[in-house]
């Protein structure tokens, strides 16, 4: 009787064990799912995790950059241009890789399969912007071998295969946003799960367009520099604030809220910066204007220099009204105890590190506020620095104008007080200094200086690139961004260097990945500081 017991036993294991194989093996696919779903299921959280990533490994470039420093000084390595070894620091990696990866590639498939054109074009779009603020970010990524199915380690692209395949996306997406049969936006369900351009076809063109001329622009110093392709893209690009691309966010719950938002609590602890406020009151040396000194409406004899405009819809107040930023280095141990009335607000505008509905509002650092991943104006400087470095100087100047112009009409909706927004900015513009007439007083300083305003706060891999572009000014008598000055001493493993990449993210690629690492030098204590292609003259 045990005997016959015990072989039923086996026979029922035997076959529950080959029915749970059958039932687990669903799927060809070992790195993701067969099924293919509609498009627009796909589409809203794509979108929302790309930006989101944008905004968490931005900030980390942000300190590089001075767009803001960690209040408590040195003691935070990234003031001091250190990269540690963390998923931490890593987050657009995991959002290009995993988020936005197979289930991307899927929502093109199901595109074509269902005749939703724009959704192709769209994804082809967006898997080129992924790519170029993720090699922005890291350098060498893994490109060519990424979405390989069959791999379990993979080798990273130097980043002129990635600048190509860039290229290459945009125009697919471009190509198939032209094509006039399939669906339309209406009836394809891009108007309602877009949460960028609602659908508008003419409007993701010309973000492509504006990508393309981003991707031509960071090469100015290889010999193969095209400054007349870029201003080419530009003019097919955003064609005015209209065209913005900004994300939407909900802002009722931690997960739809904007990442800058109060409710994330992810900002609390930063501070502008000095460098920052100096383009703003008049203490740059170059944005600066003699003539506007005492000029400024709310400051009557007073011998301060008149205001941008801005620095009241961007900058965070001090409990005294003034506007003040920190160092990198000494944070906001600046000040004793005593003088807390001096100490810069946070970006909710209130004083400490948590916030809950800021009032006024600074600038988009709100829960429910909309955030930029490419603007006309941030577009225009592009222009105008292009034909600047090829000496059509006219060209320069009036994109520098529109570019300005544009910026602050842009930051006027953030404005606490447009009354004396506008005064100002009446009394800024007619600056011959700060907003030149002739051609030949704009100087490169002016044309970057005013796109870091522009670009402020979101546009952090832009930045940042451009500043590695012109090594920092480590290396030139004339500084580009006059006013900007490293950290000093920077941080201790840089062996004297700043930061120009950051590292891989850890959890895949240190723990996964490692001989691929190994070819990069990744295991270096200063791998971020390495210089990257893009940036190297040739």
């Amino acid at each position: 009787m045990k005997k016959i017991i015990y072989t039923c036993l086996m026979i029922a294991g035997t076959l529950t064990f080959s029915g749970c194989e059958d039932y687990i093996d669903v799927n060809t696919n070992p790195n993701g799912p067969d099924a293919l779903l509609q498009p627009e299921l796909f589409l809203p959280q794509i979108q929302s995790e790309l930006a989101v990533a944008v905004q968490w490994d931005g900030r980390f470039t942000g300190f590089y950059t001075q767009n803001w420093a960690y209040s408590s000084g040195e003691s935070y390595s990234l003031n001091l241009h250190n990269n540690p070894l963390s998923d931490s620091y890593a987050q657009l990696w995991r959002a290009v890789y995993w988020s936005m990866g197979y289930n991307l590639s899927d929502m093109i498939e199901s595109g074509m399969n269902s005749e939703k054109y724009d959704f192709v074009g769209v994804g082809y779009i967006l898997r080129a912007y992924g790519w170029q603020m993720l090699t922005d970010y890291h350098g060498p990524v893994i490109v060519t071998e990424a979405f390989n199915s069959s791999q379990r380690v993979f080798n990273y692209d130097e980043q002129e295969v990635v600048y190509e395949e860039i290229q290459r996306l945009l125009a697919l997406g471009i190509e198939n946003l032209e094509r006039t049969d399939g669906l339309s936006p209406q009836d394809s369900g891009l108007s309602e799960a877009d949460l960028i351009y609602n659908g508008d076809r003419d409007k993701w063109k010309r973000f492509a367009y504006g990508l393309l001329a981003i991707n031509a622009h960071r090469l100015t110093n290889k010999s193969s520099y095209n400054a007349d392709e870029v201003i080419g893209y530009v003019d097919q690009a955003l064609a005015g604030n209209q065209d913005d691309a900004t994300i939407r966010f909900e802002g009722t719950v931690s997960s739809n809220t904007n990442f800058f938002g109060p409710l994330r609590g992810n900002i609390g602890r930063y501070r502008q910066t000095k460098f920052m406020v100096g383009l703003l009151d008049g203490t740059n040396p170059e944005l600066t204007d003699p003539d506007l000194i005492g000029a400024d409406p709310l400051l009557e004899d007073s011998e301060e220099h008149l205001k941008d405009p801005r620095i009241t819809a961007m900058m965070a107040p001090s409990p005294d009204g003034k506007y003040r930023g920190i160092s990198p280095v000494v944070g906001i141990n600046e000040w004793s105890p005593e003088e807390s009335d001096l100490v810069p607000k946070n970006f909710w505008n209130e004083e400490g590190y948590t916030g809950t509905s800021p009032s006024p509002q600074i600038y988009f650092f709100n829960n429910d506020a909309r955030f930029p991943l490419m603007t006309y104006a941030e577009l225009q400087f592009i222009k105008s620095e292009a034909a600047f470095i090829s000496g059509n100087k006219d060209v320069a100047l009036n994109a520098y104008k529109k570019g300005v112009s544009s910026h602050m009409d842009f930051a006027r909706q953030y404005a606490p007080d447009p009354s004396i927004f506008d005064t100002r900015r009446e009394i800024y513009l007619s600056s011959e200094e700060l907003y030149p007439s002739s051609a030949g007083e704009l100087t490169l300083s002016k044309i970057m200086l005013q796109k870091y305003i522009a670009t402020w706060g979101w546009g952090f891999f832009e930045t940042w690139s451009d500043m590695r572009r012109y090594h920092y000014d480590m290396d030139t008598a004339e500084p580009v961004y006059k006013g900007f000055e490293l950290p000093d001493p920077l941080y201790i493993t840089n062996n004297e260097n700043p930061a120009y990449r950051a590292r891989p993210r850890f959890n895949s690629e240190y723990m996964w990945n490692k001989e691929a690492l190994e070819v990069l030098g990744a295991f270096e204590e200063d791998y971020h500081t390495y210089e990257t292609w893009f940036s190297k003259p040739e």
